[in-house]
């Protein structure tokens, strides 16, 4: 995805079980790599992961 995704978007290299078809790869980006999950992030369902990237992404948008 060269040019990034919207948070809630599904990662192209995501397979059938979520996992990342790039992970341990030289070629993952160095962004996926770094980011690091914490109970802030996941909270406790992945509705709540999920708001928590939406609102990181809004906050993070140029303008």
């Amino acid at each position: 995805m060269p040019r990034g995704k919207t948070a809630g978007t599904r990662c192209v290299q995501l397979d059938d079980e979520q996992r990342c078809r790039l992970f341990g790869q030289p070629e993952r980006p160095a962004f996926c790599a770094g980011l690091q999950p914490s109970a802030e992030m996941c909270g406790d369902s992945r509705e709540a992961a999920f708001a928590w990237l939406t609102r990181l992404e809004h906050a993070t948008t140029p303008t």
